[in-house]
């Protein structure tokens, strides 16, 4: 009879990361390092990363930034603008620098001003993306100010994400930290080429959590956290045992007196306890042993990148999580802050 106190999976990678960098990437990049052997590292810089040379650079930054013996592999993306070079693409693709492509609306989320205006304007780089094989990662947001911000990634699905999978059914897809039924419903529907992430914040809260005794800005991250019923939507995928999802934490640190502020900034910094995070879900769902596919194998296998080797196991047991993280002189505060969480990493 296995252990019922002991979780031991392959070792899992991260599909979607914020990783920063200077200071705050050598302060938070060994968090991501110590749990996943991989992880899909966001471009959304400042200045984004735009062109092979600049993913090439910043790849060399994190690798410089890991731990002594750390054998994490970054898996670098492009930033793509209205602006795009298709041939830089298929280059920085062919070279191995490029493991996929990002999407960001204009304006949608940090660091995004420079993101797409209008999916038209990307036409010839995404006809590029399909014909190689190099998958779109998609912030599903529309921006438009009329647009309730609870009803962003609904909108998106009908007037953005569903036409383009239409237009181009062979360009790989990952619909990232979806937040809503209607997300998965889309899906679930679509064809083989279409998978998403689930983050750890978006299965564990609700928007309640927003506004628990005041606002509460380490609950905000976009997309925002929806209604109850969108929670246990996105809890039933993940632990569906569907091979359409896999995890991406979007792990995003920011300063607390970047969060604590008049205008704070949205994101979540869930890397030091994703894996506790996400295994206390499928505990509750009654669904640890569908926790290796969707942590290590669903991923891998829709990007067409090999299986890790090796093992992490965690064990049932207390992990109290800090209220603050000190990194040098900046202040961390992480996600399930002042919680106890009932697994641990070994």
């Amino acid at each position: 009879m296995p252990d019922p106190t002991i979780l031991t999976i392959r070792r899992p990678d991260d599909w979607h990361v914020h990783l920063r960098d200077g200071a705050m990437l050598a302060a938070v990049v060994g968090h991501t390092a110590r749990q996943f052997a991989r992880a899909i590292v966001m471009p959304n810089l400042s200045p984004p990363v735009t062109s092979t040379a600049m993913a090439a650079a910043y790849r060399e930054r994190i690798i410089a930034a890991l731990p002594e013996g750390s054998d994490f592999t970054p898996l670098m993306t492009c930033y793509l603008t209205d602006a795009s070079d298709p041939d830089d693409l298929r280059r920085g693709f062919a070279q191995g620098v490029y493991t996929a492509a990002k999407l960001y609306p204009a304006h949608a989320t940090t660091n995004s001003a420079h993101g797409v205006t209008d999916v038209a304007n990307i036409r010839g780089a995404l006809e590029a993306m399909q014909a190689i094989g190099m998958p779109l990662l998609v912030h599903g947001e529309v921006t438009t100010p009329e647009i309730d911000v609870f009803d962003r990634e609904a909108v998106f699905i009908d007037r953005v994400l569903a036409p383009l999978v239409e237009a181009m059914p062979a360009l790989k897809v990952v619909f990232e930290h979806i937040t809503t039924a209607q997300a998965v419903a889309f899906v679930d529907g679509a064809g083989p080429n279409v998978a998403a992430t689930i983050t750890p914040q978006h299965l564990h809260l609700n928007r309640n959590a927003l506004f628990a005794g005041g606002l509460r800005p380490h609950a905000y991250c976009l997309p925002v956290v929806k209604r109850e019923e969108h929670r246990l939507a996105l809890r039933r995928a993940a632990t569906s045992g569907s091979a359409k999802y896999f995890l991406g934490t979007d792990t995003a640190p920011h300063a607390q007196s970047a969060k604590e502020t008049d205008c704070g900034c949205a994101g979540i910094f869930n890397a030091p306890f994703a894996l506790e995070s996400y295994a206390a879900v499928f505990d509750e769902e009654g669904a640890l042993d569908r926790f290796e596919a969707f942590a290590s194998e669903n991923g891998p296998r829709f990007y067409g990148l090999p299986l890790n080797q090796g093992t992490v196991t965690l064990e049932r047991g207390a992990t109290a999580v800090p209220a603050k993280i000190m990194v040098g002189g900046t202040t961390l505060v992480p996600f399930h802050f002042g919680e106890t969480l009932g697994w641990r990493l070994r």
